[in-house]
């Protein structure tokens, strides 16, 4: 019963600010790699920012300097704090979970969220 479910999206004007979360079962959150991706109309799906259970981080370089993923264990919730939010950051913003094989013989396996809107005006 693993689920994501993400929230904090809306509408905002260029320069502005969001903060995204994203939740998950301990279980789930606890040893996977977390990942925000987002998909602009009529574009593919592409990768936002990545943080590991080490909470080592990566981003594109389309948002580098302006948004910023973190994860918080307690709460079992993973955040991107996006600040300078431009039009093409536009998109539909997906929360995803990459979880490890539980044995040698296992596969890793993939859980994605319902997605969460932002649009951001000129």
């Amino acid at each position: 019963q693993e689920q994501l479910v993400e929230s904090g999206g809306g509408l905002v004007q260029a320069g502005g600010s969001l903060r995204l979360s994203c939740t998950a079962s301990r279980r789930l959150f606890r040893i996977s790699t977390m990942s925000w991706y987002r998909q602009a109309p009529g574009k593919q799906r592409e990768l936002v920012a990545t943080i590991t259970t080490d909470r080592i981080t990566t981003y594109a370089d389309s948002v580098k300097g302006r948004f910023t993923i973190s994860r918080d264990n307690a709460d079992n919730t993973m955040y991107l704090q996006m600040n300078s939010l431009k039009p093409e950051d536009t998109a539909v913003y997906y929360c995803y979970a990459l979880r490890p094989p539980v044995n040698i013989e296992g596969a890793y396996s993939e859980s994605w969220g319902q997605g969460t809107q932002v649009t951001v005006s000129s």
